[in-house]
């Protein structure tokens, strides 16, 4: 994984409550077990028509908006526990999901694949959404070493909980693997002086 620290970009709303893990990426495109190409799918039903043509109306679809931050709806990732939901969204491009709420078992899945998903109350939300409504190009700043989220245009900050763990892991561009690998001599010592 990437690893991560500050990210500052623009930011793409998408101001639908409740969107599941189907909708996020739809079972028909669960056939892989690689991560890749999945985010060519991601919000397909939505991103395009029955008949294969691009819905025009669909926000990712919008060449006003770009960016490498998704600010959702409240209860984002609701639904079932498909991991392939977290690596639609980072195949994407996505680094980062703001909402109001996070379905757990899509939160998990999320941090375990290099996004970080941040929740932020539902005034912050809304905050979010009207600067992008009312500029496009607003610039977001995540400091995740802090655990700050900022509109810059406004100076308007929130704060985010992670988890320790999970926030060292994306820091230094760990998996659990490489996590303990990392404290391989520590576990060495650890095993070498046991009683």
């Amino acid at each position: 994984m990437d690893k991560f620290t500050t990210l500052t970009s623009s930011a793409i709303p998408l101001s639908i409550e409740n969107v599941d893990t189907d909708q996020i990426i739809p079972a028909r495109f669960l056939k892989a077990t690689s991560r890749d190409g999945f985010g060519e799918n991601l919000f397909r039903d939505w991103r395009f028509k029955k008949n294969g043509g691009v819905n025009e109306d669909f926000v990712l679809n919008n060449t006003i908006y770009k960016g490498s931050i998704l600010i959702a709806g409240d209860n984002f990732g609701c639904g079932s526990s498909r991991e392939h939901a977290a690596w639609a969204i980072n195949d994407y491009g996505f680094k980062v999901v703001v909402s109001s709420f996070f379905a757990d078992i899509f939160k998990g899945n999320a941090l375990n694949n290099g996004v970080l998903p941040i929740q932020v109350s539902k005034e912050y939300l809304k905050e979010l959404f009207d600067q992008i409504k009312s500029d496009p190009n607003s610039r977001i700043e995540v400091d995740l070493e802090n655990q700050k989220i900022t509109i810059l245009a406004t100076g308007t900050s929130s704060g985010f909980e992670i988890n320790p763990y999970k926030k060292t892991c994306l820091i230094n561009g760990y998996d659990d693997i490489d996590f303990l690998m990392s404290n391989k001599a520590e576990i060495e010592e650890f095993e070498n002086t046991k009683i």
